[in-house]
């Protein structure tokens, strides 16, 4: 979240050292608790596709990464170990659990560090928000095996509003800040590592309140983006 410029080969070498430290966990889960095919082609597709992804964005950015993106990359770390032990579809709930928890946790610091350092960037926000919005996704798809694939809209219904931004340009104005909306997006990380732990008492019910309370806060996004929508060019309606 530095706004410091640097040479194009320098802006690649950290993305690259994250993606090099996906490997290396991989491989301590690979040798403890054991990744079949599927979760090491899972896992390393997510280590491609995140460093150049980064990678892409902080040369765009013409800016390093700062104390809060490193352990924004962090987070992302474990989203990759949780996401080829989804894959894996071994036994390994534990696990699962601990890193997708220590995630979570890690999503509380690397706004506060950002803050302190002074180093917050429209870059950080968008990487924060992208590694949240997979280990939703990730997630959902791992209890959706137990509850049915209704739970997948939770972990879908981002990814399908920027979809739909790509027909209706008003749905990607800029929204104002809201507590609640960040409340209902921590819920929904929260509930899904409790139902995935199996420790959760009536988890249908828990889960579905959880997406209950997404889908409020997605149609009051959008209700507020269509109401201050640009006005149509030409009598053109919008949508």
């Amino acid at each position: 979240m530095t706004t410091l410029h640097h040479t194009p080969a320098r802006l690649d070498t950290e993305p690259a050292a994250w993606a090099g430290g996906q490997l290396v966990l991989l491989g301590v889960l690979g040798s403890t608790v054991g990744l079949g095919p599927l979760g090491w082609l899972a896992g390393v597709a997510y280590a491609v596709a995140n460093q150049a992804l980064l990678g892409g964005a902080v040369r765009r950015a013409r800016s390093a990464l700062g104390p809060a993106d490193r352990v924004t990359s962090a987070r992302g770390l474990l989203v990759g170990g949780v996401t080829a032990l989804v894959a894996d579809g071994g036994d390994h709930t534990a696990l699962l659990v601990v890193l997708a928890s220590v995630a979570l946790f890690l999503d509380f610091v690397d706004g506060r560090v950002a803050r302190r350092t002074g180093t917050a960037s429209a870059l950080g926000a968008r990487f924060d928000m992208e590694v949240d919005a997979f280990l939703i996704l990730v997630l959902s798809v791992h209890v959706a095996a137990s509850l049915g694939p209704w739970v997948l809209v939770m972990g879908a219904l981002r990814y399908a509003f920027v979809a739909a931004s790509w027909g209706w340009g008003w749905l990607t104005g800029a929204l104002p800040p809201s507590r609640a909306r960040k409340v209902v997006a921590a819920v929904q990380g929260v509930t899904l590592v409790f139902a995935a732990s199996g420790l959760a008492p009536h988890p249908t019910v828990l889960v579905g309140l959880a997406l209950s309370s997404l889908l409020w806060s997605f149609g009051r996004d959008i209700a507020w983006l269509w109401r201050n929508a640009p006005a149509p060019v030409e009598g053109v309606s919008r949508g």
